[in-house]
């Protein structure tokens, strides 16, 4: 069974950090393409980051670029997003994707056939 599940979500104070994780199982990393995702009440599902793991370009949407980074460790088919100096509007749901295939437009949803449940990221002073 194709599974994905995130873990690492929580409360942080504004400017805080976190890194969550993505973790696969029931298929290997290699060739796919890993996005990471959020939704807030009320808003629609928007790309956060992504990553090629066949190249290993990285792909961020405006709002998170120079704060969040997002990496990989084929070792234990992990995808991770380190988010640092986080805001109160970056408190959503995020959820991590998998396609098995290198996409040229990785921030879109509608790419993506697996679906990890999501994890809570609260920031709130």
């Amino acid at each position: 069974q194709l599974r994905l599940v995130e873990s690492g979500g929580g409360l942080v104070q504004p400017g805080g950090s976190l890194r969550l994780a993505c973790a696969a199982s029931g298929f290997a990393l290699d060739y796919h393409t890993i996005g990471w995702f959020r939704q807030a009440p009320g808003n629609e599902r928007a790309g956060v980051s992504c990553i090629n793991n066949n190249d290993g370009n990285t792909y961020y949407a405006g709002s998170v670029k120079g704060r969040f980074t997002i990496s990989k460790n084929n070792a234990d088919d992990t995808v991770y997003l380190q988010m640092n100096n986080l805001k109160p509007e970056d408190t959503a749901v995020y959820s991590c994707a998998d396609v098995p295939r290198t996409l040229g437009d990785c921030l879109r949803a509608y790419n993506y056939d697996v679906w990890g449940q999501g994890t809570q990221v609260t920031v709130s002073s």
